[in-house]
């Protein structure tokens, strides 16, 4: 998966979110504008391109307001998936939100 293709996707509302995670993205108080910012700016720091459900990768990006969000596309029928995304945990993560702890 290529970074710019995602943007161009989601710039263009070209994405669905998967239905399984939507409950949880409300959960976590995301909104929709704040994976539109974060994947606007973001960056892949992990790619699944074997991932049996289908090329994945995840991205790391910031809202406007600074909120550092971790969110996870793959393609599904040529189609952009939001699968889920979450504010990314120190326990868990370096805090350049980049690598993950060991």
């Amino acid at each position: 998966m290529e970074i710019n293709d995602i943007k161009k996707k989601v710039r263009q509302g070209k994405f669905r979110l998967s239905f399984t995670h939507t409950e949880k993205l409300r959960e976590r108080k995301i909104e929709i504008r704040e994976l539109e910012q974060a994947i606007s700016v973001g960056e892949i720091i992990e790619d699944y391109p074997t991932d049996p459900r289908g090329p994945s990768c995840l991205i790391l990006g910031h809202s406007e307001e600074g909120r550092p969000l971790h969110i996870v596309c793959g393609i599904m029928d040529k189609e952009l998936l939001i699968i889920t995304a979450y504010e990314p945990d120190t326990r868990d993560w370096e805090t350049d939100w980049k690598t993950r702890r060991r």
